[in-house]
């Protein structure tokens, strides 16, 4: 039994002697922000004192008194505070449990939780026009969506990953004529596409070739290269075109229009999505007949729930007005409101010597995916995009970003696995051997620097399901910084290999580095960044 259930079997028992109900789902505890208020703090009597018609700091009260007659595992000690928070005081050796359970799990098992068990998830990501390359927007919503995906898996969800490829429309016919007038030597349509890749990609644009088909094969290519070198892969491409062909559209407003959400007005056929909170109705099909965007996404949205039982769209920051006529239409075709969820990632800007920057030479004023990963490689601008929560605007630091200093925070988190790794190389060279676990005294780690990274490493589980449920992997990132800066501080003050270290000590403080190297490998791995051994 964890310390956490072992507390909460506490005040489980504690309830039941006050004469409360001890309902499961309202005995939480949590790390409270202040040391000095304990490791774990409950509301556990604020939560239920009214329903029990009590006075929270008095049940509060019996709560602690009752806990601190039978103390659990590794409490030291329980307090009352504010209006009937229960705190708990632990010792040292939940810490060293933590390390042992670390060890045990592995870097396979450790932070999993099976919160997600017998669920699925469908995350849509990207899903950029086919006509150009990635801009490095995209290559944020790459890194988060792909980040966000790991973390489900991690808690257990089936997870499906999809990017809606969108090769029909006007869209994609101006490409094709950009790319024709420009292998003629001409300039392309006033409202076509002007970027310098237009030029480049229509000298490879063979005779024969239809240029819209051969266009949208060219800009795919390139956005999955991209992707790879991002170590970003999906499990479907999606097609618009093929939705279309496929007769499902036809399927879908046949069942809209069974359940009265269809009218005409106009000559034109509309949906009522203002009936599900949209600011109004939306158009299916013009006066001229011809099918708005939506018909096709709201077909294939519906075919989505084959493939997970939650849908999330991860969408670009101009698409706001998408969400609530999307989430009207799923629930006309019989699909919970939660559902269906989007989550609209913003753009990002690039500065140099303080100055807005544009990279790309080839694609006019677009900033392209491909230049910033060659500029600082994958790992970089994967970690860097994931620094911050998808919906807030980015600027990133180019100076920054490729400085090799501990005012990178991409490098000191990396440079901290490698500082793990280095200290396995230095003892095979001096010939130092790790002892057993079962055969190492933990309890000799004492020191505030060895308590704060195990600190550090009992939080990842946590950090891990509170960033599913926020969907905010950017919590992961923010914990591999603050694991990073532990073991740093632990590496400048608490020596391993030094000739004047005791052995006893030396070996608890291997382990202590060995789990370490299994923390920040989880965490970088949730990210889908690399854990460099040697920088």
């Amino acid at each position: 039994m964890d310390v956490r259930e072992s507390l909460r079997s506490a005040l489980r028992d504690a309830l039941e002697t006050a004469g409360v109900d001890p309902v499961p789902e309202v005995i939480t505890l949590e790390r409270p922000a202040n040391p000095e208020h304990g490791d774990w703090s409950s509301n556990v009597a604020l939560a239920t004192a009214k329903a029990a018609g009590r006075n929270p700091r008095e049940l509060g009260q019996q709560l602690v008194d009752h806990c601190a007659a039978n103390l659990p595992p590794h409490v030291t000690a329980v307090e009352i505070a504010g209006p009937g928070f229960v705190n708990f005081h632990l010792g040292d050796s939940w810490l060293h449990d933590v390390l042992a359970d670390v060890v045990e799990a592995g870097t396979d098992g450790f932070a999993r939780s099976d919160v997600g068990a017998g669920s699925s998830v469908n995350i849509e990501y990207v899903s950029a026009n086919p006509t150009g390359p990635l801009h490095a927007g995209h290559a944020r919503w790459a890194a988060y969506g792909d980040a966000l995906s790991r973390l489900f898996a991690h808690c257990g969800y089936a997870v499906h990953r999809e990017f809606y490829v969108n090769d029909r429309g006007v869209q994609t016919e101006l490409f094709g004529a950009s790319l024709t007038a420009r292998a003629a030597g001409e300039e392309p349509p006033e409202d076509g596409y002007q970027g310098g890749y237009v030029t480049e990609w229509a000298e490879e644009l063979p005779g024969a070739a239809d240029p819209v088909a051969w266009g949208i094969e060219r800009a795919q290519a390139d956005q999955r290269q991209v992707l790879m070198s991002m170590n970003v892969e999906f499990d479907r491409w999606a097609s618009e075109r093929s939705v279309v062909q496929s007769g499902e559209m036809e399927k879908a407003i046949d069942e809209l229009r069974a359940a009265g959400y269809v009218f005409e007005d106009d000559g034109a056929m509309w949906l009522r999505t203002s009936d599900f909170g949209d600011e109004k109705d939306r158009v299916l099909f013009k006066s001229d007949g011809d099918a708005t965007y939506f018909v096709p996404d709201i077909a294939y949205h519906h075919q989505k729930y084959d493939r997970g039982e939650l849908v999330i769209d991860i969408l670009g920051a101009d698409h706001h007005g998408y969400v609530k006529r999307m989430a009207a239409a799923m629930q006309m075709m019989g699909h919970a409101a939660e559902s269906y969820e989007v989550l609209v990632g913003q753009n990002v800007t690039l500065v140099r010597d303080g100055a807005e920057v544009r990279l790309s030479k080839r694609a006019g004023t677009m900033i392209e995916a491909r230049d910033l990963v060659e500029l600082a490689g994958a790992d970089v601008a994967r970690l860097t995009f994931l620094l911050q929560s998808i919906d807030t605007t980015q600027t990133i630091d180019l100076d920054l970003l490729v400085a090799q200093s501990n005012e990178n925070p991409v490098y000191y988190v990396q440079y901290a696995n490698a500082r793990v790794h280095s200290l396995a190389r230095q003892a095979k060279e001096r010939e130092i051997a790790r002892l057993p676990l079962a055969d190492v005294d933990l309890s000799l780690l004492t020191h505030e620097r060895e308590l704060a990274l195990l600190r550090s490493l009992s939080e990842l589980p946590d950090v891990v399901i509170r960033a599913v449920e926020n969907r905010g992997p950017h919590q992961v990132t923010m914990w591999t910084r603050e694991c990073a800066a532990a073991l740093h501080g632990f590496w400048h003050d608490c020596p391993i290999l030094r000739d004047d270290v005791d052995d006893a000590i030396r070996q608890a403080r291997m382990w202590l580095v060995e789990a370490t190297r299994i923390g920040l490998g989880v965490g970088l791995d949730l990210l889908g960044v690399s854990a460099p051994e040697s920088m």
